[in-house]
């Protein structure tokens, strides 16, 4: 079979960041996927850290885990709930990684005595980044580079791109500058004039726009439309505006009016003898828009006020929402206020509890005073990673009388470690070292409540964390009925416990979120918002 040759599209930002350029990218590529053609993305972000895997959420939001166990920045999550499709190391490159490879070769010798520079080291190891994936047979490549074009971090990608672009010839790439139409309300209009600067700045690096994506407030008019055709040097056609919508899965029917998929297949010279077949996106949206019953979860967690911090649980919740008719309202409740005296009022009225994942023993006990209160009341929860040590923790305090049982995490001293480090983990120093990361297969036991919700009895699913539920205790928890239903086949790690007499009660070591897309919703959110619907 001959190798296809691959079309690259670069997706650049103007004017200000978080502009949304991983959901244009995002919902780009579901229309060219629903017109036939094999798609991916990947992000190229400019900060110096090798990952987002050590970032603070209240940094960058949530770190997102491919299968292949990287760390990653959150669009990968968009782009796998678009796609319907697994992302991989590959899809996420950070300035970090490049220099830390480029400096590893310089050390070991491989440049032969020449001097190491940005142009040519840094440019062609971003260039073999980009390329890697057309390994793969994708008809496209969307990349999206992160931050700013002007910002210094930027450049070397600015300039990677604009030699790509020489190199790949006619028709074989493109550049997408998605930019922001500021609405001044004093005179009642939106100003071009910061786009203008913004594609000006990017012609200066080299490099024309293809297509302009225009944020916007208000519909942008027919003069003002011209005006950034005529000042920006791209086609009429090519000016496509995204208006703020209600919710973001609204962008690819949005874009789909306005050709998007026609211009950008026009550009690269593509052509599909299929239209973009978007019936299921569109049934997922009605029903989402228009729920039969809302339900209220409380997630509890440290990074509340920053919801970007558990965006794929957000997101989990909609899909699963979505397929049960039901419209899922997260109260945002932060682990760290919460005490005896006030947890009842402050979980008043919920229909089911999330205990969010996380580190660091900051707000731990307000969780564990809820994982007590969702049991002892029947309210029905789910415990994700930290989540479910937390269950562990409460249970091993509440119901087994070791008062002071905890994580080594949070005390290593406590007499009851119920949550500790492997041996082989102990001695390890790098905090980025001593992970479970990605996808591990997971046995689930028969009759138990996740077998039944999964429909299968072996799972794979993706992981992200360093202490592991502690074995020895395993048959005083069983005996008290709190039974480890999902295992590791390989190491007999718990993966997952329940209580079978409980409406909802489910621990998992593993992040189901991370596995939820818009095509896909995952079966363990289904059954956890089905159980508080019953409530």
């Amino acid at each position: 079979m001959s190798k296809k040759n691959t079309k690259y599209i670069f997706v650049t930002g103007g004017v200000t960041s978080s502009l949304g350029k991983g959901i244009v990218s995002a919902s780009l590529g579901l229309l060219l996927k629903s017109r036939g053609f094999n798609v991916t993305i990947q992000k190229l972000d400019p900060y110096i850290n090798i990952d987002p895997g050590t970032l603070n959420p209240y940094e960058h939001g949530e770190c997102y885990v491919t299968e292949d166990g990287a760390e990653t920045d959150l669009d990968l999550g968009h782009y796998e709930r678009y796609l319907d499709a697994p992302t991989s190391q590959n899809n996420n490159v950070t300035t970090g990684k490049i220099y830390q490879t480029v400096i590893e070769k310089e050390r070991k010798g491989d440049f032969l005595g020449k001097t190491v520079q940005v142009i040519p080291h840094i440019t062609n190891e971003i260039k073999r980044r980009i390329k890697i994936l057309s390994k793969q047979n994708y008809d496209i490549i969307i990349t999206e580079i992160g931050g700013t074009v002007g910002d210094i971090e930027s450049l070397p990608y600015i300039e990677t791109v604009r030699q790509l672009k020489w190199e790949l010839g006619e028709k074989n790439s493109m550049v997408i500058h998605l930019t922001l139409l500021p609405y001044l309300a004093s005179s009642g209009e939106l100003k071009t004039k910061p786009s203008q600067h913004s594609v000006r700045q990017l012609m200066e690096s080299g490099i024309m726009a293809d297509v302009l994506v225009c944020r916007t407030e208000h519909k942008i008019p027919k003069d003002q439309r011209a005006k950034l055709a005529q000042f920006c040097n791209v086609p009429l056609d090519n000016v496509i505006e995204c208006k703020d919508l209600d919710t973001i899965y609204e962008v690819p029917m949005y874009l789909q009016k306005q050709n998007f998929d026609d211009v950008v297949l026009k550009e690269l010279d593509l052509k599909s003898d299929k239209d973009a077949d978007l019936k299921d996106w569109k049934t997922f949206l009605k029903k989402f828009q228009n729920p039969k019953k809302t339900i209220e979860i409380a997630l509890v967690g440290k990074y509340v006020s920053l919801q970007d911090s558990y965006i794929s649980i957000a997101e989990a919740f909609k899909h699963a929402g979505a397929d049960l008719e039901t419209g899922v309202k997260v109260r945002w409740v932060y682990s760290g206020d919460i005490t005896e005296e006030n947890i009842k009022e402050t979980l008043k009225g919920v229909n089911g509890i999330l205990i969010a994942p996380g580190f660091g023993d900051r707000g731990i006990e307000g969780k564990v005073l809820t994982a007590k209160y969702a049991r002892e009341n029947k309210i029905p929860m789910l415990g994700i990673c930290l989540g479910m040590q937390i269950m562990t923790i409460e249970f091993a305090r509440n119901v087994l009388g070791y008062s002071k049982a905890n994580s080594m995490e949070f005390d290593t001293a406590t007499p009851d470690p119920v949550i500790s480090l492997m041996e082989e983990q102990k001695n390890i120093v790098d905090k980025g070292g001593t992970m479970r990361l990605g996808a591990w297969k997971c046995a689930l036991k028969n009759g138990s409540k996740l077998s039944d919700i999964y429909g299968s009895k072996n799972i794979l699913e993706r992981h992200r964390h360093r202490y592991e539920f502690n074995s020895e205790y395993l048959q005083e928890f069983e005996k008290n009925g709190f039974l480890a239903t999902g295992t590791n086949p390989e190491t007999g790690l718990v993966e997952a416990l329940e209580m079978p007499d409980h409406p909802f009660y489910v621990g998992v070591q593993y992040h189901p979120e991370y596995k939820s897309t818009v095509a896909t919703p995952h079966p363990l959110f289904r059954a956890f918002i089905k159980a508080c619907a019953a409530k």
